[in-house]
């Protein structure tokens, strides 16, 4: 009986000693504090850094290409609409991305007579997933009217157009998607 109480005993002490000990190393993360924000001429000196890369040079051949002005021109042509998350007309015109795109779940649209990608993120596919929040995009069709919002409008050389990213459609008055917030965000 006396060993089964000190074998109990000496596993106890082990195991609050772990977690004792887990609980330490936890705090000493916590303490750290989030690295600062570069000056101005750190983030010049490391966007200049970049440039030098070979990915830096294959940027930069492809702004100032034909291609890429195109690109950089429809963006800027949304900028104000996007920064200011008003709602933009746009007719879908391709239920499917550009062939090779790794941009999750989108379809091709055109705002103010310029195509665009309209990318909603990845999408789970689950065989019984009846809480899927594209359910509603996948119902539309080509050439359909939808009014869509965003707080991002981005570019890439692998993509010609400028991709969207989805975070609010509606169509005939309707909301077809709204981008949930994101968790532990501000």
């Amino acid at each position: 009986m006396k060993k089964l109480i000190y074998a109990l005993i000496l596993s106890l002490v082990v195991v609050s000693g772990l977690v004792f000990a887990n609980r330490e190393t936890k705090n000493e993360i916590a303490k750290k504090s989030p690295p600062k924000p570069l000056s101005a001429a750190e983030r010049e000196a490391a966007m200049k850094q970049w440039e030098a890369t070979p990915g830096g040079i294959a940027y930069k051949k492809w702004e100032a290409s034909p291609e890429g002005k195109n690109v950089l021109a429809s963006a800027a042509k949304i900028s104000n609409q996007v920064s200011a998350f008003t709602n933009m007309e746009a007719v879908v015109t391709s239920l499917s991305l550009p062939p090779g795109s790794r941009l999750g779940f989108g379809v091709m649209a055109r705002i103010n007579g310029e195509d665009y990608i309209l990318s909603f993120g990845t999408e789970n596919k689950r065989f019984f997933n009846f809480n899927n929040e594209f359910r509603q995009l996948h119902s539309l069709k080509v050439n359909d009217k939808i009014i869509i919002r965003s707080h991002v409008v981005s570019h890439a050389p692998k993509y010609s157009y400028p991709i969207v990213r989805g975070d609010y459609v509606e169509q005939d008055g309707k909301i077809i998607y709204k981008r949930a917030p994101s968790k532990g965000g501000c």
